[in-house]
């Protein structure tokens, strides 16, 4: 996945209101070019399921053409989980945000391919995507699987799950709606945890301080099951909006 993190980028040309407003990123971005059956994935869907931050706010029955729970993922990697998850799920809506372009051709080539009709995709910045494009209180869940650990101590503080970013998240939710996070860090993991415990307006679903068992709706990936042979846990939390 590459829900990676929130990132200073500062313009020293600009001006302190520029800059405080450019001050916090969702992701770093990575070179990589599409391969021509991303790109001609790319080119035949997107007119069709593609989303910008120039729509603005987008109405979930309008984009869908019907009314329906809607679920939105950042950072959904080369979208194989997501394709898999929207297809066993077909009377859900899914969003997906994912800033690297071969990412959201590999996706849409996987929608093509599997007739999967109910994801719809933008290519940008999660953050502005929730400040410009997502309502308030509308979203059922949240999912952010796998988002980069940033693992050295120096660079803890470029996580994505930090608690001004987790508020964002809960104003976007629904009551009751879950923010499902996974890690296979088990440090990130506990930070996850510490976040996420002390963050108003949300209820852990397992006991305290616990994790908990994955959701069948969560497929194994295979940059899991790597994992998984090399030795590597998975935790996974979910966390209910209360408020």
């Amino acid at each position: 996945m590459s829900a990676d993190s929130v990132t200073p980028q500062v313009n020293s040309s600009a001006t302190p209101e520029e800059r405080k407003r450019r001050s916090i990123r969702s992701f770093v971005l990575r070179t990589g070019r599409m391969t021509p059956g991303q790109q001609k994935a790319y080119d035949q869907y997107w007119p069709l399921k593609g989303l910008t931050l120039g729509d603005g706010v987008i109405n979930f029955s309008a984009v869908f053409g019907r009314e329906a729970d809607t679920v939105l993922e950042i950072g959904f990697g080369m979208g194989a989980s997501l394709v898999e998850m929207a297809k066993a799920a077909p009377d859900k809506n899914f969003i997906g945000i994912e800033v690297h372009a071969p990412g959201v051709g590999k996706l849409l080539h996987g929608m093509g391919e599997q007739q999967v009709e109910n994801i719809r995709v933008y290519c940008d910045d999660a953050v502005e995507v929730l400040n410009q494009c997502i309502e308030d209180n509308s979203l059922d869940r949240i999912q952010i699987y796998f988002p980069d650990p940033w693992h050295k101590k120096k660079h803890n503080k470029r996580r994505l799950i930090q608690p001004a970013f987790v508020q964002t998240l809960r104003n976007k939710l629904k009551p009751k709606g879950i923010l499902h996070l996974a890690t296979d860090w088990e440090h990130y993991a506990e930070q996850m945890m510490e976040v996420m415990t002390a963050a108003d307006g949300f209820s852990n679903q397992a006991d305290e301080y616990c994790f908990s068992p994955r959701p069948e709706y969560r497929p194994i990936t295979k940059f899991e099951k790597r994992g998984e042979r090399l030795g590597h846990g998975v935790w996974d939390l979910l966390f209910a909006k209360t408020h």
